[in-house]
């Protein structure tokens, strides 16, 4: 199809789907989107068609996106009353871009597929600068003949793409993924508050370190947040908690045990405690300056 007959629609325009909506929109894409509570002004005035249902998104694309934050949202964008599955004719494809649990998201294929319908988990990699950006990394879960269809639209939202596998393999990537960042991020946050306690400048410690090994993106953008206490989101703490509990929750179920992600979680459940839970997920460094009764930036006795 050319772009201008293949039609998409786009479900959950919040700080990632909003910017990634408009990549599809400048790339000349007609697009009919649904949002609660309501549709971003911005995203109207700049093409797409707001639909009162997702069952009107799906009436009128070919391929409908999702990104919205939760399990429960995904089901009730494609079963709710008035979903996107009421509004499906076979030969359609729905993208989940959204982080669920891989277990739901086979679930979800299934019914989709019983539809006469193509199903992809896409869940990315980011945040809001790499959403803005559109240098997302994107893992994906479903039939290859599917995400080759769907990958010139991935390639306007994201740089990294990758087919993991079958359905619900792309979201037990984006498990995976959220281990090594949280993991990162208290390792960073670890050792800036050493060396800040020691007495050295954590901001010069952090350029020192971005020469050498311990070099990581997070490093790079969250250690400068640390250091900066520019704590607002980015990614918040709640939805990092989501994505850990569906880590902890599955590894339960698998017999595996993740010490040092169980340890993650509980200092962003600290950092909620303290009415953190809409804190960038860089702001788990607070939960470990309460511990040391000292944050960093401020001057060691």
């Amino acid at each position: 199809m050319t772009t201008q007959s293949l039609k998409l629609g786009f479900i959950g325009l919040g700080i990632m789907g909003t910017p990634m909506a408009g990549h599809l929109l400048k790339a000349g894409y007609p697009l009919f989107v649904h949002s609660v509570p309501s549709v971003p002004a911005e995203v109207v005035k700049a093409g797409a068609k707001a639909c009162t249902s997702g069952r009107e998104v799906a009436q009128q694309a070919d391929i409908v996106f999702i990104m919205v934050p939760d399990t429960p949202h995904v089901a009730d964008v494609l079963f709710g009353e008035h979903g996107v599955a009421s509004g499906l004719a076979p030969g359609k494809t729905v993208v989940d871009m959204s982080s669920i649990s891989p277990i739901e998201t086979k679930a979800f294929a299934r019914k989709i597929n019983e539809l006469g319908c193509e199903y992809l988990d896409a869940p990315v990699s980011g945040g809001e600068v790499g959403a803005r950006n559109a240098t997302l990394s994107i893992m994906v879960g479903g039939p290859e003949a599917a995400f080759e269809k769907v990958r010139p639209l991935f390639e306007r939202m994201g740089k990294n793409i990758t087919l993991v596998g079958g359905n619900g393999d792309g979201q037990t990537a984006k498990v995976a993924n959220q281990i090594i960042v949280a993991l990162n991020i208290e390792a960073v946050a670890e050792a800036l508050l050493f060396a800040a306690k020691a007495g050295a400048d954590p901001a010069r410690v952090r350029q020192a370190l971005m020469g050498g090994f311990a070099s990581s993106k997070i490093l790079e953008v969250h250690g400068e947040r640390m250091v900066k206490r520019t704590f607002d989101p980015g990614f918040r703490i709640e939805l990092h908690q989501k994505d850990l509990n569906l880590a902890l929750s599955s590894a339960r179920s698998l017999g595996v045990s993740l010490p040092n992600t169980a340890t993650a979680q509980e200092l962003f459940n600290a950092c909620a405690a303290h009415g953190g839970k809409a804190w960038d997920h860089s702001a788990m460094v607070r939960a470990l300056e309460k511990l040391a009764n000292f944050e960093i930036g401020q001057k060691a006795s």
